[in-house]
């Protein structure tokens, strides 16, 4: 998908409230105790576009992390024309993730860009429950050609809520009758449940997918993704993809420098990627925005601080690493890929026509 951007390490997180890959459950109906078409105390501020929230409540499986219903007023968004970011609509269900990933760039994005990281990202969940309804809605008319939506830009749309909140069936149901292209990008093993719909899907226009799998670390994994499946998990989701004929590619973020950049990380996870069918592998070097750099740094001061000073010196210049550095990890990354079969060259030779599954 768009590459979201997206990290890595050994020993304890940064703060997060979300349990490893736990399911959620969350009730039927809500106790009489709790307000009803009024945000409870300590919620997110609600998106211009939604109404108020309806339901609030905390999900069992998840302890700490409170989910808020919203009736959104609109589901397509577009992105004019962002230099890092060429897609012309996308599709949020939800705000907010409860993957919980300590690097993750859409901290800043939640509701009002520019205000800094929000800090209950992962713990206060705002959820569209009639955004398929109004996909159909706004797909009614006239759908232009060229161009894609990308699902999830600013969350995961297979984070665990989607269990229950089973919002997904109806999105893909929705773009695949219209025939709109789309791509999405998971770290989510969920995405397993709606194969039959993908599939329909790729029938009919050009589908992307990618599982993102930054390395195989599970220190890091432990560390920085703590609400996510385990990679290996991941990579085996990717390969019941390509099995069951969605051609499914591997997202390689983020490449966290000096922690998980070595030849050695680099040549695992791309053999690995490729042992499980993968028919990509796009690395992405991580950035760190104002608000999650400092949270980064605050993680990175307490367990390796003696990389302290080369995250100063490498991110001088701003969020991103220096185009000498992404280069070296792009080429690295593409050369192992071509080596294990599923690098640039192999796409090359062999572009899908329209209407048949390809990686975004």
């Amino acid at each position: 998908m768009h590459p979201h951007d997206l990290g890595d390490d050994r020993p304890a997180a940064p703060p997060a409230t979300a349990t490893a890959s736990a399911p959620v459950s969350v009730p039927a109906s809500v106790p009489a105790s709790v307000p009803v078409s009024a945000p409870a105390s300590g919620a997110p501020d609600a998106p211009s576009d939604t109404a108020a929230v309806t339901r609030t409540f905390d999900a069992p499986g998840l302890h700490g992390v409170t989910f808020h219903e919203v009736r959104a007023g609109s589901i397509l968004e577009r992105l004019p024309g962002a230099r890092r970011a060429p897609l012309e609509r996308v599709v949020n269900p939800y705000l907010g993730c409860s993957h919980a990933c300590g690097y993750c760039f859409a901290r800043t994005t939640r509701h009002r860009p520019g205000r800094g990281a929000a800090p209950d990202f992962d713990s206060q969940i705002v959820v569209k429950v009639n955004a398929a309804e109004l996909l159909r809605r706004e797909l009614a008319g006239p759908v232009p050609a060229g161009g894609h939506v990308a699902l999830g830009t600013r969350t995961d749309c297979y984070q665990q809520a989607e269990a229950h909140y089973r919002l997904m069936p109806g999105i893909l149901a929705a773009l695949g009758e219209r025939a709109v292209p789309f791509s999405v990008l998971t770290k989510g093993t969920l995405i397993l449940r709606d194969l039959g719909l993908l599939r329909r899907a790729a029938d009919a226009a050009r589908v992307g997918v990618c599982v993102s799998v930054g390395s195989l670390d599970t220190g890091l994994w432990r560390a920085l993704e703590p609400g996510t499946p385990p990679p290996a998990e991941r990579l085996e989701a990717c390969a019941a993809l390509t099995a069951a004929g969605v051609p499914c590619g591997v997202l390689m973020a983020p490449v966290i420098p000096f922690l998980g950049d070595s030849p050695v990380v680099l040549r695992e996870t791309v053999r690995a990627a490729a042992e499980a069918g993968a028919v990509s592998v796009t690395p992405l070097v991580l950035h760190l925005r104002p608000g999650v750099r400092e949270r980064f740094t605050a993680w990175l001061s307490e367990h390796h601080p003696r990389l302290v000073p080369r995250y100063e010196a490498l991110y001088a210049g701003g969020s991103y690493a220096p185009t000498w550095y992404q280069r070296r990890i792009t080429g690295k990354v593409h050369e192992l890929a071509d080596e294990y079969g599923c690098g640039p060259r192999r796409r090359e030779a062999g572009r899908p026509a329209r209407g048949r599954a390809t990686v975004a």
